[in-house]
């Protein structure tokens, strides 16, 4: 398996806080709704039911993610459904402050060797802008 992380993200919400709205992801397609267009826009095609994040890419098509892994507050671990390939995201938390938590995504995926200069980039882009995902739906 290959790991791309993402960029850490600092959240201002307790990491308990963080992991409960994470746990329950249906609150975010709510929130999502409320963002104005550019931030929307700068997202992508992403949905949330309770316990799943669905994005559609360009080329990919939709790849629904199911919560899979629950440790409370420091780590929730989803995989992709129907993939052809394993495909898993780690979202590990980890307390700064009573009032703030670092948030860092990680993609793991089993791509062939010969095939991860091709798309080593693009993971790492889009373990980034998952993190990246996460800091804009915990702005308060």
């Amino acid at each position: 398996m290959a790991k791309y992380s993402g960029k850490p993200v600092v959240v201002n919400h307790p990491a308990e806080e963080v992991y409960n709205r994470l746990s329950d992801l249906s609150s975010f397609q709510q929130r999502l709704e409320t963002l104005p267009p550019e931030a929307r826009e700068k997202l992508g095609d992403v949905r949330f039911t309770a316990d799943s994040i669905i994005i559609t890419a360009p080329a990919v098509g939709e790849m629904k993610f199911v919560v899979s892994e629950r440790t409370p507050f420091s780590r929730l671990g989803f995989a992709a459904e129907n993939s052809p390939v394993p495909f898993a995201i780690k979202i590990d938390m980890k307390p700064m402050s009573d009032t703030s938590t670092e948030v860092m995504a990680t993609i793991d995926v089993d791509i062939p060797v010969m095939l991860k200069p091709l798309v080593g980039g693009k993971m790492q882009e889009a373990a980034d802008k998952f993190s990246e995902m996460l800091s804009t739906l915990f702005a308060s």
